[in-house]
C-alpha cells in the first residue's frame, strides 16, 4: 500500500507484549497495541513518522489472537466457522522527536461460510494461520472461507488504507 502510494519505508518489528489485559475490549487491545508499538519503534528513530497497527477477531466475547500451535488454529477456525464475527485494526502514527501521535481503530464484520473438516486441516497446514490473529489471512487461502463481509477488507487484511490516509493529512495538517 504504502509501495503504492510512493512512500519510503522500512519495516521495523516491535517487540511488545500483545497479552490482552483481563476484561479488555477489542478494540481497545488494538487501539493500545498500536500506540505501544509505535512508541516503542519511534525511540528508536526519533526523527521519523512511525506507522504502527494491530489486528484482532473477535467472536462473541472471545478474543482470538495468533494461535500458539496448529491444534489452537484449528479450533479458531472451527470456531469461526459458518459465524459471524468481527474484526478489529488499530492504527497509529507517531513521532518520537515531536512527542505528537493519533491513532484510530476501524471494525469490520466478516462471515465464514461452514467449513468442512478437511478444509481447516488443509489450511492450518499449509502454516498460513500460524501468525496471524483468528488464525486466518483473508488476503490469503482463508479468503475461500469468507461468505461475506461488511466494511472495509484491508480492516480485515490488517491496515486500513482509508483510516492511514486520515490519519497522515490530519497529522500533516495539524
Amino acid at each position: 500500500m504504502l509501495e503504492h502510494w510512493g512512500v519510503e519505508f522500512t519495516v521495523v518489528p516491535a517487540d511488545v507484549d500483545e497479552t490482552p489485559r483481563a476484561g479488555e475490549e477489542p478494540g481497545c487491545l488494538v487501539r493500545r497495541l498500536a500506540v505501544t508499538k509505535a512508541v516503542t519503534v519511534g525511540t528508536n528513530h526519533p526523527q521519523n513518522i512511525i506507522v504502527a497497527a494491530d489486528t484482532a477477531v473477535a467472536y462473541g466475547r472471545t478474543v482470538l489472537g495468533k494461535p500458539r500451535d496448529p491444534h489452537e488454529a484449528a479450533s479458531m477456525l472451527q470456531m469461526l466457522s459458518g459465524n459471524r464475527h468481527e474484526v478489529y485494526t488499530g492504527v497509529g502514527v507517531w513521532r518520537d522527536s515531536t512527542g505528537r501521535g493519533l491513532v484510530q481503530v476501524d471494525v469490520a464484520h466478516v462471515t465464514f461460510r461452514t467449513l468442512e473438516p478437511w478444509e481447516i486441516e488443509a489450511y492450518v497446514s499449509t502454516g498460513e494461520p500460524m501468525d496471524k490473529a483468528g488464525a486466518y489471512a483473508v488476503q490469503g487461502g482463508a479468503g475461500a472461507f469468507v461468505e461475506s463481509y461488511e466494511g472495509n477488507l484491508d480492516t480485515v487484511i490488517g491496515l486500513s488504507g482509508d483510516v492511514l490516509k486520515r490519519l497522515l493529512t490530519k497529522f500533516y495538517g495539524d
